[in-house]
Parts: C-alpha cells; structure tokens; sequence
C-alpha cells in the first residue's frame, strides 16, 4: 500500500513517531506542508501530486483550513482524514457540529478519530468512521525514576477555549489542595517533570475522551487522576478504577480517592505500575502509527464522480 501522508509543518505536538509508526507498515510519501500549502490544497495537488501513484491520501492538517476547500478535496480519490480533534464536533465550542457538516461533503472517506464515543457517534450518522486513541511519543517520554518530590501537578495548556472546563476543575482543586499547575518544554524537561509527579491530575472536563496528557502521565509512571470519560471510553481503553487509573467525576471524589492514596502508598505504586504498563504495551506512538496503517488498508467507500460542472471548475483551476 502507498500512502501520500499530509501532515502539518508546524505543529506544537512532536508526533514525529506517530508518523514514523505509520510509515513503517507500509510505503509512505510524507509532505510537511506550510499554513499557505494546506489554505491552498488544489495548487499543491496541481503542482506537486500525481494522484494515481497513490492507494492512500491521508491527510492530518488543520481542520479550518481543510474545510474551507471541501469542493476540491472531495475530487481526492482513496481519501482517509486522521482527526484528533473531532470531539469538538460535539461540544461547545465554535466547531460545533462543524465536523459533520465537512463529512457529509465526502462521505465516501474513511475518518480515523481518537475517541471511542466520538466515533461512534460519527457511524451513527453514517460515516466511514474508526477508532484509534491517542498516545505518547515512546522516544521522548519515559519513566525516569526520579524522587516523586511533587505530590499533586498539572502539567499543559489552559488557554484554549475548549479547555475552559479543565481550567475550571484544576483552579477548583487548586483552592483546596496543594496542586501544581505548570508549563514546560516539549520532550526532555517535560519528561523529567513528569517523572517528578507522583499523582497527575487530567481534567479534561466535557470533551468527551481522553487526551495525550493522559497517555503521557501514565508512561512516566505518575498515578493519574482522570476526569471519568464514561464507561464505553473506559471500556475500549482498557481503563479499570484503582487498578491502573484513578477516575473522578467532581471535587469531592477526586479528594476522597487522594486522601485514600497518600494513606496507602502502596495502592498508589501498584496503580502506577499498572497504569504505565498499560501505556507501554498499547498506547506508544509506535503501536498506533501501525493501527492507523491498519485501519487504512480495508477497501473504502466508492466515492461519487464530480458532476460536469465541478468537472469544468476542476479543468479551470477554479474549484476550492
């Protein structure tokens, strides 16, 4: 299978070994494309593809630029979309329901989404959706079996607008625990100050699946306090309460689980060592790169032919 592989160029996540799992099962053509190469698809495609070599065009770009040229991009041929942001689909936020509509313009796709009920979700509404979570980088991120001198941390971003209800729950926790919140640099800082958290708080409140930090914390040994995604996200992560995660749906049990932790260290080391095992086996960038391969290679939808119009529109350069 040969796989063209369209992937941002700057991007804040290091996913280069995500890219590199996915082009280990197969033959890949990866481009880094520019903001203006990805606001401007059909000029790159005239001047840089030939479509037929492909059996796969995958893109992973960003979603607002992508949907402003759905009139061309539905003319790609063996299209597969990578998305680890479709959870906004349904959420509040400015791209409410926004997924659907650019999916309803290419149904004939594949989607690969990295949330278990987001996903379903997207079959529901008849899209050639599948499921393939998100991880951690297997090459920057380890356990580095540092003294765990920070007892309660969180470590990431709280400026964006879909993260208004994480900030809401970590500023909560903040006014009545002694909790960390901080930033540092991608790779080996980060990695260290992983390794220095002895319990990780992930408060990725009302988005519906679990984020990279999540995979990260686990992989670096913390114990992870998560916000409880439900039951059918749990279930298809292998996520089991006390045992290799530790899940809260408000203040008051996350407080009641940590009071139960620092009393029984013990407990808290074996959901560690559960919680890190469970990301080294399943969730490295590695092991997901072959299951985004994985869940290429199954026969697509037949896509519908451009009518005579958009036929003429192509032929002109005019088509977006």
């Amino acid at each position: 299978m040969k796989v063209l592989f369209l992937v941002q160029k700057e991007q804040r996540a290091i996913l280069d070994r995500l890219y590199e799992g996915i082009a280990a099962d197969c033959e890949c053509d990866i481009r880094w494309l520019t903001g203006d190469e990805q606001a401007d698809l059909r000029g790159y495609f005239h001047r840089h593809v030939q479509i037929d070599q492909y059996d796969r065009i995958l893109f992973f770009l960003r979603f607002k630029k992508e949907i402003r040229q759905a009139r061309f991009i539905r003319t790609i041929p063996n299209l597969v979309i990578l998305e680890h942001d479709a959870y906004q689909n349904y959420i509040p936020c400015k791209y409410t329901g926004k997924f659907s509509e650019y999916y309803r313009q290419l149904p004939w796709a594949r989607v690969i989404t990295s949330g278990a009920v987001v996903t379903r979700r997207l079959r529901d509404e008849g899209f050639d959706a599948v499921f393939v979570p998100k991880g951690y980088d297997q090459a920057l991120l380890r356990n580095e079996n540092r003294e765990r001198d920070i007892e309660l941390a969180f470590v990431g971003s709280l400026r964006s607008v879909a993260y208004s209800g994480r900030k809401q729950m970590l500023e909560s926790i903040a006014a009545v625990e002694n909790l960390l919140i901080t930033r540092t640099k991608s790779g080996e800082e980060y990695s260290q100050t992983l390794s220095r958290i002895r319990f990780f708080v992930s408060a990725d409140v009302g988005m519906g699946e679990y984020m990279i930090k999540n995979f990260e914390a686990m992989a670096c040994g913390c114990v992870l306090f998560a916000y409880d995604q439900g039951e059918e996200e749990n279930q298809a992560l292998g996520f089991v309460d006390m045992h290799n995660i530790v899940l809260y749906r408000d203040l008051e049990q996350l407080r009641e689980k940590l009071a139960q932790l620092r009393a029984d260290l013990a407990l808290a080391e074996r959901i560690s060592r559960n919680g890190q095992q469970l990301a080294e086996q399943r969730y490295t960038f590695h092991a997901l790169g072959q299951a985004i391969t994985e869940a290429m290679r199954a026969p697509l939808r037949p896509a519908a032919k451009p009518g005579l119009l958009t036929r003429v529109l192509l032929a002109l350069g005019l088509s977006r």
